[in-house]
């Protein structure tokens, strides 16, 4: 079978390997499509923290079962899913907590190991969920959506509350619209114009374009009325934009961090203090996330197909990866499709 890989920063490479085979307790998938997230592009710009070259990329899936064995979940062959790709040790000091998706040593599919970019994969059957009818392309973006939805609900976001998304991508539109569905007024912020226009048509009460810190002050007083937001979120995973985060919260607000980069940030920490911030780091999802987002977008309570703006075939993907490189300010969700 063909799988792709990063086999350096900038370069996609399509390979024949050997088509896997399912050990017991696991299920064959066909992949029918698969989504380029944030990471999957900072593992081909050479900028995401946790990738190690070469390695197959890839965790925003939807697939077909072709094989499977008997099961208690009600999985069949010939089912279209979706897969939860954080793998869990099980025995560390997060898991034997419960705090699965903060295991110390998660090794996410297309991250610390090899990942779902291929014509088949094997999973293990309790990381499969029922797609429950819908569209596999639409179904490729449920876990982005379980990134975000994990992240609002971490910051205990509820009806009336103002919140603020610093970063118009993938994962801070899907916060927004996990925002929006709790009853928040909600504002997203960005450098790229194009990309606010972009999210205006999910329902955000309002942008702010981040021209400078002295236009994105303005903007956040005039909204608020010099309080601040009662909710920030980092979706970008950039030094200024996590400022940008803690000066636009209110006193007493809180702050969740999704976003994922390399770079420190120097500030005076002082201010959390003197706000009384609640920070919340936002790691993965839980299975939880996977169904309760399977079943919000299937009542149509989320226009998850509106974030897919590119489509493009797997074998294609170097042209995919390059084209999203390049325009990342006016491309959202890019998908590859592997089913012909």
């Amino acid at each position: 079978m063909k799988a792709i890989f990063i086999v350096a920063p900038g370069k996609v490479e399509i390979r024949d390997i050997e088509k896997p085979t399912p050990k017991p307790g696991e299920a064959l998938l066909r992949v029918l499509y698969g989504g380029i997230c944030g990471s999957d592009l900072g593992s081909y710009r050479g900028t995401f923290a946790y990738f190690s070259y070469p390695r197959t990329p890839g965790h925003e899936l939807a697939a077909e079962i072709v094989e499977i064995g008997e099961n208690e979940r009600g999985l069949k062959k010939g089912m279209i899913v979706t897969c939860n790709p954080y793998f869990n040790c099980g025995h560390c000091y997060s898991c034997s907590h419960g705090l699965v998706n903060a295991c110390m040593d998660n090794q996410t599919m297309g991250v610390q190991r090899e990942g779902g970019f291929a014509e088949y994969i094997t999973m293990p059957i309790e990381r499969i969920y029922d797609g429950k009818g819908l569209p596999p392309k639409v179904l490729a973006a449920i876990e982005p959506f379980c990134i975000s939805y994990h992240g609002i609900s971490r910051a205990g976001v509820k009806s009336g509350d103002t919140v603020l998304i610093v970063g118009a991508g993938t994962i801070g539109v899907l916060a927004a619209i996990a925002a929006k569905a709790k009853g928040a007024k909600v504002y997203i912020s960005d450098v790229a114009e194009q990309k606010l226009e972009y999210a205006k048509a999910f329902g955000v009460d309002g942008t702010i374009l981040n021209s400078s810190p002295e236009e994105f002050s303005k903007r956040v007083n005039e909204i608020t009325n010099g309080n601040g937001f009662d909710v920030t979120v980092e979706a970008v995973g950039l030094p200024s934009t996590f400022l940008n985060c803690i000066d636009a919260a209110c006193f007493g607000g809180r702050m969740v961090q999704i976003g994922v980069g390399k770079k420190n940030a120097d500030f005076n920490f002082t201010l959390i203090q003197k706000k009384e911030l609640n920070i919340y780091g936002s790691r993965n999802a839980l299975k939880k996330d996977f169904i309760e987002l399977i079943d919000l977008v299937k009542a149509g309570k989320a226009p998850l197909e509106k974030i897919i703006t590119n489509e493009y075939y797997f074998e294609d993907a170097a042209q995919a990866f390059s084209d999203f490189d390049k325009n990342a300010g006016s491309m959202l969700k890019v998908v590859l499709r592997f089913e012909r």
